[in-house]
């Protein structure tokens, strides 16, 4: 037997146990009588719904039926056509009078009722249900408050997606880290965890909400400490000016368990933005460091001259000249005891740099240029010398040619002048 007495007090007690919206367990618990007075007095096929009223603590109970006309109801000819041809699709209904109602006879219950609405008759109130019947109001109204549980905790998670929650280890598996974070569990990849970071069973951590996924047994959350919105959401907390957007993190690059570099500006033209991330005695940005495992982070300044955020994106290497180049290129210019510090260690500043400005980076000291500078005019002075050598060679070896050819003319006009005399003499 249902006692209506204590239902209001079991809602209250169950969406309070829940977290669920006190509506949500009602409408389970309308659903859960609904099936059992079917189970008990109804008759198979029928649409019953029952509403249970708070204040009374009465149960009512109804048939629905939807109004149809001649022209909706599918006749004999065209079950047959529809048995041969399956898979084409159904515009009419099969009429069923536990379902349906024609309109002339739902007219007579109420007048004003036009088809396609649904015509409500109140059923004859019963509050003794038998065993059976109590039992399967027990198992849909479990199975209702799951469902609804599982939505509302996914719908809850949906909003923090792309923000930082605190749970729980709970086991570490193949590498992967399983989280409990109160109603749910979420799962961190091996991918998605910061390099060299070690995890133990019941530490409490904090990870950024990366993805809300649907499985079978509710949501699937997955979770990340690696991911670069990690560390925006971490200077959101500690520091005041970007939770407000008086100060924003225009860019950020980083390599997790290594090195970060974010890139801020103030909309107040009298706030330091660097300032305000690092802190008084750089306590907030130790308060970021510490929960990444002590990982460096670069704050520098954004602008929007590419020159000067390129100079900026390279510090702390103080650099000398900028240069922009075609399709997103950049060629800078230092002091060789700067060059180390530009490029970081294995390179990792100035790769940092690149992807904080989306441009490629050369970078160059100043004595590596002029030495390249002169082993360029070296190799032209080289150049312009060997073409004009080779033109002074051209030129001498055509002198040459001429001179000869000009002696063996004169020997040949000497030949033949003495050729002449001789035939004179004979004359």
């Amino acid at each position: 037997m249902i006692n209506p007495k204590t239902l209001s007090s079991s809602i209250t007690r169950i969406a309070k146990e829940k977290g669920l919206p006190f509506e949500k367990v009602e409408e389970a618990l309308n659903i859960a009588l609904a099936a059992a007075y079917k189970k008990q007095y109804g008759k198979k096929g029928e649409n019953i719904k029952a509403k249970f009223n708070l204040e009374t603590g009465d149960i009512s109970f109804s048939k629905i039926l939807l109004v149809v006309n001649e022209n909706m109801i599918e006749n004999e000819n065209e079950k047959e056509k529809n048995k041969n041809n399956s898979e084409e699709k159904k515009e009419k209904i099969r009429f069923n009078p536990e379902r349906h109602i024609l309109l002339e006879e739902a007219q007579k219950i109420n007048p004003k009722i036009k088809v396609g609405e649904e015509l409500i008759i109140p059923l004859e109130e019963h509050h003794d249900f038998g065993r059976i019947a109590a039992q399967t109001a027990k198992q849909v109204i479990l199975q209702k408050i799951r469902e609804f549980e599982k939505d509302f905790i996914k719908e809850e998670f949906k909003k923090k997606e792309g923000n930082i929650v605190s749970g729980l280890i709970q086991k570490i598996e193949r590498g992967n880290i399983y989280v409990d974070l109160g109603k749910v569990s979420g799962v961190m990849f091996p991918n998605e965890s910061i390099p060299g970071e070690h995890y133990r069973i019941g530490q409490r951590m904090r990870f950024l909400v990366l993805a809300v996924q649907d499985q079978k047994g509710g949501p699937f959350i997955v979770l990340s400490r690696s991911h670069p919105d990690f560390v925006k959401k971490l200077f959101e907390i500690e520091v005041p000016e970007i939770a407000e957007g008086i100060v924003e993190i225009k860019e950020i690059a980083r390599e997790p368990g290594y090195r970060t570099k974010i890139a801020v500006f103030s909309n107040e033209e009298n706030l330091d933005p660097i300032g305000s991330c690092i802190g008084q005695r750089g306590m907030r940005v130790m308060a970021v460091t510490s929960e990444l495992g002590q990982e460096r982070i670069d704050v520098i300044k954004w602008d929007p001259d590419s020159a000067k955020f390129i100079a900026n994106a390279l510090s702390p290497a103080k650099i000398i000249s900028v240069e922009l180049l075609p399709k997103r290129e950049a060629k800078v210019l230092v002091d060789e005891n700067q060059l180390s510090l530009a490029l970081g260690k294995s390179g990792q500043n100035v790769r940092l740099a690149a992807k904080l400005t989306s441009f490629k980076i050369e970078v160059n000291s100043l004595k590596e240029e002029k030495e390249k500078k002169n082993k360029e005019d070296e190799e032209r002075r080289k150049k312009e010398n060997s073409s004009e050598n080779k033109i002074k060679n051209e030129t001498e070896e055509e002198n040459k040619e001429y001179i000869e050819n000009n002696k063996k003319n004169n020997e040949d006009e000497d030949e033949k002048e003495e050729q002449e005399n001789s035939e004179q003499k004979k004359d």
